[in-house]
């Protein structure tokens, strides 16, 4: 009787992809990394709480607005035509005030910082909620996914130190070539259905030379990472990470070059890893100062 009672849930459930938990990680990684490095080590528990629990939510909400604005395309598309929406188990209304209550509940966590993150909030959210029309018209639209799960970093910085330096939008642009190299590959397995369908993807702009692109993007990432490095004189802890980080691009080679389905998904998930390690890098820094 109780599985029966909570049955319902499910399909919400998968609606905010709590079961696929990769999403969420590839936000966090580097809102950690921005607190570690605007904090100057570990941020207090308290920061630490507010931007995880931030980062979960508004990439709840982010997945229930995406599925609302894609709930036509869904449906021509083999790995999204079961989701929730597109299936019928949720109406689209639903969903839409779902998105917008979890939005407002995460406003919540921010009351007690200052102007400037709440102001960063809120530009998050809009650009969060306008993601799904850039693949109507926009040839990169991983670039505009990457500004919006990047935002955390300026958010983390305004947050520790009321300000935002040239730091943190290096950061931000570092982050945009990784959601670039990562979502192509996620744009890989759906190649042939976005292309029927009209949908704009940069595995469709790049074409034969996407294999390139992801690789020269993982590149452009950890270049700029190795000169935050070198700016900040970081200790071999961090180097290690880096070059941790450095084997899992290319490692993610080996699954992309053939261009399979199943290898450029399992790269694209493999992204935690590689985030994973380069955070680790940056803790362990710090932590060994």
């Amino acid at each position: 009787m109780a599985a029966h009672n909570i049955a319902w849930l499910v399909p919400y459930w998968r609606l905010l992809r709590l079961d696929k938990p990769i999403g969420i990680l590839l936000l966090l990684w580097p809102t950690l990394n921005a607190l570690w490095i605007a904090s100057n080590g570990p941020p207090s528990l308290s920061l630490l709480l507010i931007f995880v629990m931030g980062t979960i939510l508004m990439r709840s909400a982010g997945c229930a607005i995406n599925d609302y604005a894609d709930r036509d395309f869904d449906r021509y598309v083999e790995r999204t035509r079961e989701r929730p929406i597109t299936s019928g188990q949720i109406a689209p209304w639903r969903a839409l005030m779902l998105a917008v209550a979890i939005t407002l509940f995460s406003f919540l966590l921010i009351v007690s910082l200052n102007a400037m993150t709440k102001w960063l909030a809120l530009i998050a959210v809009l650009i969060a909620a306008s993601y799904p029309l850039t693949k109507r018209f926009f040839a990169l639209p991983q670039a505009y996914l990457g500004c919006a799960f990047g935002f955390g970093i300026p958010m983390a910085f305004a947050a520790v130190q009321n300000q935002l330096p040239p730091l943190a939008w290096a950061m931000l642009i570092a982050n945009i070539f990784w959601s670039i190299a990562y979502d192509t590959e996620y744009a890989m397995v759906d190649r042939d259905d976005d292309r029927k369908i009209g949908i704009r993807t940069s595995a469709l702009t790049f074409g034969q030379y996407d294999v390139l692109a992801i690789m020269g993007c993982y590149a452009l990432f950890l270049l700029i990472y190795a000169a935050i490095g070198i700016a900040l004189a970081y200790t071999l802890a961090f180097w290690l990470g880096l070059i941790g980080a450095m084997l899992c691009a290319a490692y993610h080679y080996t699954l992309i070059r053939s261009r399979e389905r199943s290898g450029c998904f399992a790269a694209f998930r493999h992204n935690n890893w590689l985030g994973g390690v380069l955070f680790a890098g940056i803790a362990a820094h710090y932590a060994l100062l």
